[in-house]
């Protein structure tokens, strides 16, 4: 198959559209910001005078509830919200502006929770919650600006006339994200239905968000995908895919999300083998277009070892990306039981995810209209975030080798558990310094205002420079 360079790119959106990213990106910053002060509030909590000022007992989980919702769930649809907003569409604005003060209310609500009364945080799988109707109402309010993100995005996907056919294939795998974020969505709500009177507590939120959590996944990785390509053709890779064969592996990668409705009919909600059978949907159908397309972008890599000048920080965030979420999707084939190797597997994952979204945001800065990010921290940016969670999966994967239990808080160890979490633990410590400086670039870049007109040039008239 032929190589062609610079293929899969989106033009820059209007005035319009750039304000509505602008805001969905804020809202994703903030989502990252907001748990490092958690992170401070944890320290005092430990502190003698300050201690006695926290207002709430289990503040250590009630943080971990907060910093988890942040940064995986607001983050992660806020992103959503940024490619979907990427649209040089004028319909449905005043719905698209509704969506993002919907979500960013919710978000405040859910920040602040925990200081309106007691928290009682259950750690459930996929949004963990605190079991507090301000909590809630949070929750309820960010979910109906995600419906209004998701119902704008279904009638807006196709509006704008493509320049290309790379263009339609990631507009395409775009408006797939969308339809299995609507899945999610639906699936949350059969799952409400249908939990048996019978559960509470971690029981019921675990099922509660098993069906939709397992599907919003599909969601993240088509948007990590189009990411992928994007990247790699702002780098100057030639890939060896093609996008009508992008856009078929695209449609393959919506067949698990179409297949979930099967799973309801077929199971009861509260059934062991309604959980059972999502998670091997997920284990197997994730890598459908996953695998292929990786592997494509990585090729691309290896036959260019070099990339195009001023594109060297969305190259490595590339690198790191392809490379996490790949040693987190292997991970996920040896899981075996409850351990720490569960972790080990969608922290790989997730932080793929999250350093591409970092490689998307270091592009569209100047596009958006602010100055653009440059320099050798920069370009180290995604090395030091990527080698510190290296580092810690790989730490979580051995403690999970010698069977480290899941939140446990045993305290005799072998040696080899102990190393394997202290690796963990100082992989953890390079990455949030990683994250630290990707939050200082990209606010100072907004901070130093908006780009000289020069800078805010589409995608496509790189590529013809190129």
């Amino acid at each position: 198959m032929k190589a062609v360079a610079n293929q899969f790119t989106l033009p820059t959106p209007d005035g319009n559209a750039r304000r509505l990213v602008t805001g969905w990106l804020a809202l994703g910053l903030a989502a990252l910001v907001i748990p490092g002060l958690f992170a401070i509030l944890i320290v005092l909590s430990r502190t003698p005078f300050f201690q006695d000022l926290i207002p709430w007992k289990d503040f250590f989980k009630t943080a971990l509830v907060i910093h988890v919702d942040l940064t995986v769930l607001v983050w992660f649809i806020a992103f959503a919200g940024v490619f979907w907003s990427y649209n040089n569409s004028p319909r449905g604005l005043r719905i698209g502006w509704a969506a993002l003060w919907l979500a960013a209310i919710g978000t405040l609500v859910i920040v602040v929770a925990p200081f309106t009364g007691e928290s009682r945080p259950l750690m459930n799988n996929y949004v963990p919650v605190l079991q507090n109707t301000t909590f809630f109402a949070g929750l309820i309010v960010f979910g109906f600006g995600f419906l209004l993100l998701i119902l704008r995005s279904c009638f807006t996907a196709f509006d704008t006339d493509n320049r290309s056919s790379g263009e339609t294939s990631l507009r395409f795998g775009l408006f797939v994200a969308v339809i299995a974020s609507l899945f999610a969505l639906g699936a949350l709500v059969l799952s409400w239905l249908g939990i048996d009177d019978g559960f509470e507590g971690l029981a019921y939120y675990d099922r509660l968000f098993w069906g939709s959590g397992h599907i919003i996944q599909f969601s993240h990785t088509q948007l990590v995908l189009v990411a992928w390509l994007w990247l790699a053709s702002v780098s100057g890779n030639r890939l060896r895919i093609s996008p009508r064969v992008a856009l078929f592996l695209f449609i393959l990668g919506l067949q698990p999300v179409l297949a979930s409705p099967v799973i309801y009919l077929a199971f009861d909600v509260s059934s062991g083998e309604h959980l059972f059978w999502f998670i091997q949907l997920m284990k197997f159908g994730g890598a459908i277009a996953a695998v292929p397309i990786g592997l494509a972008v990585l090729l691309s890599i290896i036959e260019q070892p070099r990339p195009e000048p001023g594109s060297e920080i969305e190259r490595n965030a590339l690198i790191y990306s392809v490379l996490l979420f790949g040693i987190g999707g292997g991970i996920g084939f040896l899981i075996s039981g409850s351990n720490v190797t569960v972790p080990a597997h969608y922290h790989g994952s997730i932080v793929g995810i999250t350093i591409a979204f970092m490689g998307i945001t270091y592009h569209l800065l100047p596009r958006l209209g602010f100055a653009r990010v440059e320099g050798r921290l920069a370009r180290w940016q995604p090395g030091i975030y990527g080698i510190g969670q290296i580092l810690h999966v790989a730490g979580l994967a051995w403690s999970g080798g010698y069977d480290v239990a899941r939140k446990s808080t045993e305290a005799s160890r072998s040696f080899e558990q102990v190393a394997g979490m202290g690796l963990m633990g100082f992989g953890g410590l390079v990455s949030i310094v990683g994250g630290i400086i990707f939050l200082l670039l990209v606010f100072r870049a907004m901070h130093r205002g908006h780009a000289p007109a020069a800078l805010a040039v589409s995608d496509e008239s790189a590529a013809q420079r190129r």
